[in-house]
């Protein structure tokens, strides 16, 4: 043992000032780095690497998860289970109702910014919906049919566009092919319109055909599904072309045939397609007509619902409205029931406010959005933004009023007010769904990881003892020596 403490004094002694300094320097280096790595992850993925290393590789070696694992019938399973099919249908995509041409909008964008705006997970989503909508089983019955399934398929939109071609070709009729080069490679709405057209001469006669054989069997019921689906997706387009063009009267007709038509395709949401159109038109009777079918509580609510209903009740106020006479005399029934709607619909989707304020950057809405994340607040506000602005005051009384709603749901993940407590997975996903140069608006705010908070004493404290020990070389030795052989002292104590 006399041995061991010698060698370590003769080693303590000989160490220099200059082998301090560069001891100190370069675990000042190793800990601002750690630092930067930690902050970036967290910024990227919302959540401390440390941690996550920690939790996923550390403590299974330590056996830290044996305590947590539960027997398939026992109570905390189910409740695990119950949690985890919550949060699958919380997490759930939908398509953007109001969802831009790619060729037309999106592609033009991409030549004037060069940037992209549309991700590779939200065009694979998009991708499925055509496959489903737009192909069936007997699809190897038509040549075009199959070559239009394989198009569907396809990742590359020169290639897409190309084998729509091939299936016009082979059929002249072929209703897919055209709905293909209207949205691909149309590069106006203008030529989007046309084509669609021509889409929909086919896709009626196409229908037409698949009722008179729809009894026949069951692969011709799934035919006619596939064909109404076709014949359905064309004409809202053509409406949306219209509004598009300010035809907005006629784009207000199709929609409201379309809704009489075929009912049962609710699921669709054209609703909302229409909302907006009548808010263009300033037709609010009408809009309240609309709301009053739609925003029922057996029905799911989204963004455009929630908020086109505050929108008309603060537009009986706004106009008025001041928040010193209202601090004054107190609020009207009407202005109450302005702020309660304004309340609930930010209760709802608390990103929205912060662009109809102008507070964040508008982006080009993506294809499928998720209700109550910053990708539905994104598709809502490019849309409707324009609709508040018309309204006086409507965006004043919005700003006076809204983050009140955050006072009556403290703990927003735990527990809700009009509706479910907020989901806890809605940025991973609007990661998913928007383009990288977009800052996602996360909610509630997150505070920063304990080992955020670490790093950045670790890396302060390193810099701190590196700068002493450069311009104090000598006492930083001894100083360094002394803990060396108080800290070695204690250890053979204990």
């Amino acid at each position: 043992m006399a041995d061991g403490d010698g060698l370590v004094t003769v080693f303590l002694n000989s160490l220099t000032p200059k082998f301090y300094v560069a001891l100190t320097g370069t675990s000042s280096l190793i800990s601002g780095l750690i630092f930067i790595f930690e902050w970036w992850y967290f910024h990227k993925h919302g959540t401390s690497f440390i941690e996550q290393v920690s939790v996923s590789h550390l403590r299974p070696l330590m056996g830290g998860t044996e305590g947590s694992i539960s027997e398939p019938g026992s109570p905390s399973s189910s409740r695990e289970s119950e949690t985890s099919r919550q949060n699958l249908s919380e997490c759930k995509v939908w398509r953007n109702p109001l969802n831009l041409f790619r060729g037309a909008e999106y592609r033009r964008y991409t030549w004037v910014t060069g940037k992209e705006p549309l991700t590779y997970y939200d065009m694979n989503l998009s991708a499925q919906d055509h496959q489903t909508f737009f192909t069936c089983d007997t699809d190897f019955l038509r040549p075009s049919d199959t070559v239009m399934q394989k198009a569907w398929r396809e990742r590359n939109p020169p290639a897409r566009i190309k084998a729509a071609y091939q299936a016009l070709e082979l059929n002249n009729d072929c209703a897919t092919a055209y709905v293909l080069l209207a949205e691909e490679e149309a590069t106006t709405i203008v030529d989007a319109e046309r084509l669609f057209k021509q889409a929909l001469k086919a896709g009626e006669t196409i229908y037409r055909r698949s009722q008179q054989c729809q009894h026949q069997s069951p692969q011709h019921e799934a035919q006619l599904r596939r064909d109404t689906n076709v014949l359905v997706y064309i004409k809202r387009r053509l409406a949306m072309c219209a509004r598009k063009l300010g035809r907005i009267r006629e784009a207000v007709k199709i929609m409201r045939d379309l809704m009489k038509e075929f009912p049962p395709l609710t699921m669709l949401n054209i609703h909302e397609n229409l909302l907006e159109s009548l808010l263009e038109l300033q037709a609010y009777a009408d809009v309240q007509a609309v709301l009053a079918k739609y925003d029922d509580i057996s029905l799911p609510k989204s963004a455009a619902i929630c908020y086109t209903a505050a929108l008309l009740k603060t537009r009986t106020v706004s106009d008025k409205f001041s928040p010193e006479t209202a601090s004054r005399r107190g609020l009207s029934t009407a202005e109450i029931n302005a702020v309660e709607a304004i309340h609930r619909a930010v209760e709802f989707n608390p990103h929205v406010p912060k662009y109809l304020l102008e507070m964040k950057s508008l982006i080009l809405p993506p294809e499928h959005i998720l209700k109550r994340g910053d990708s539905e607040a994104i598709a809502y506000a490019f849309f409707h933004l324009q609709h508040w602005k018309r309204i006086e005051g409507a965006l004043n009384l919005l700003q006076c009023t809204w983050e009140g709603t955050f006072r009556m749901i403290p703990y927003p993940l735990e527990k809700g007010h009009l509706f479910y407590p907020y989901p806890s997975c809605t940025e991973t996903a609007d990661r998913e769904l928007l383009p990288p140069f977009h800052h996602v608006s996360v909610y509630p705010k997150k505070e920063l990881p304990f080992f955020i908070h670490f790093t950045a004493g670790l890396c302060s404290s390193t810099a701190m003892i590196a700068l002493l020990t450069h311009q104090f070389p000598e006492i930083m030795g001894v100083f360094a020596k002394a803990v060396s052989m108080i800290s070695r002292t204690c250890a053979e104590y204990l």
